[in-house]
């Protein structure tokens, strides 16, 4: 695994570098033990395709909530077919239903940190302990949550044994215009609801329209102090403390 010194060091070198060459550094390095997880946001959709047209087959994952808009699911099915692969959907132990019996109905609505935690983290987690590399599409514009990602980052995934895993984020100085002019011009299925002024999707009890002049996720949680499900916030980041 890499050390916080040399994890630093591909971050400042990264920052200049396109993102085809960084999922190139990934795979020569992790191979299968680094993978794509997205929910179909447009950066994830340019990262899969830029990973295809270079030969650099990642596994991708997503995580399916039962609670995704049916625009979300089809689309998982014409990306498939648009890319020739499956794409791995993790589930949460629990069903909808069988939350509402354990912690009351729509808990969404009460404790959505919970919610999240059962069914994005504790799936997220179980996935994340077979792989040395999780590669995601976080942009800095998106909010100011994510403002100051590096491309390149180290997290303690188990305290208990001192495992790391990096977490790599090849998109994050691409603007949201970027991003779309890249889908167009390359015709990559994307999700309609974008064309009906979602600009963040997410599960469908938590996600609204965003107005004009709202940041990208403003549409999530509304009535909430949330800005993030819990994926990725949820390990410790690991810094360098030598002066």
């Amino acid at each position: 695994m890499l050390t916080v010194l040399e994890v630093n060091e591909l971050d400042q070198r990264f920052g200049a570098t396109s993102t085809e060459q960084i999922l190139a550094w990934a795979w020569k390095r992790f191979s299968t033990r680094a993978a794509i997880g997205t929910s179909f946001q447009g950066a994830g959709l340019v990262m899969m395709h830029l990973a295809k047209l270079h030969h650099l087959p990642f596994p991708v994952f997503t995580l399916d909530t039962g609670l995704l808009f049916p625009e979300t699911v089809e689309l998982k099915k014409r990306l498939e077919d648009f890319f020739g692969y499956p794409i791995e959907a993790l589930q949460p132990e629990l069903s909808v239903e069988q939350q509402a019996a354990a912690n009351g109905p729509e808990l969404w609505k009460r404790e959505p940190d919970l919610c999240c935690t059962i069914r994005k983290v504790f799936p997220l987690q179980a996935k994340l302990a077979g792989l040395d590399c999780w590669i995601t599409g976080l942009r800095r514009q998106q909010s100011e949550t994510r403002a100051n990602i590096g491309v390149v980052e180290l997290y303690l995934f188990d305290a208990t044994t001192g495992r790391d895993i990096v977490k790599l984020n090849p998109m994050a100085n691409w603007t949201r215009e970027a991003v779309w002019q890249y889908i167009r011009e390359h015709k990559i299925p994307y999700n309609p609801l974008h064309d009906q002024g979602y600009r963040s999707i997410g599960c469908w009890p938590c996600t609204r329209k965003v107005a004009g002049g709202e940041d990208e996720r403003a549409g999530r949680w509304t009535g909430f102090k949330k800005v993030e499900c819990g994926i990725h916030t949820f390990l410790s980041k690991k810094v360098d403390f030598q002066i």
